[in-house]
C-alpha cells in the first residue's frame, strides 16, 4: 500500500529545476519505494550493492561524495 507524501508535489517540481536530487531519512521508511514509484522512467541503482559502490567509488567526480 502506498501512502501519499505531503512532499510529493514539491520533489516532482524539484525534478523540472535540478539535474540531481538526495531524498534522505530514517532505513526502510519508504524512501526508495516512494522514488521508484514516482520516477519509474529512470534507472534504478542502489549503492548497497558492493559492485555499484565500488564502481562509484572507483568513478573520479562520485568518490568526493562518498565515504
Amino acid at each position: 500500500m502506498s501512502i501519499k507524501r505531503y512532499f510529493v508535489e514539491q520533489l516532482l517540481s524539484y525534478e523540472k529545476k535540478f539535474p540531481i536530487l538526495a531524498l534522505t531519512g530514517p532505513r526502510q521508511s519508504g524512501k526508495s519505494t516512494m522514488l521508484k514509484n514516482l520516477f519509474s522512467n529512470y534507472t534504478y541503482v542502489s549503492l548497497e550493492d558492493t559492485d555499484n559502490r565500488f564502481f562509484a567509488e572507483s568513478s573520479s567526480w562520485a568518490s568526493c561524495f562518498l565515504d
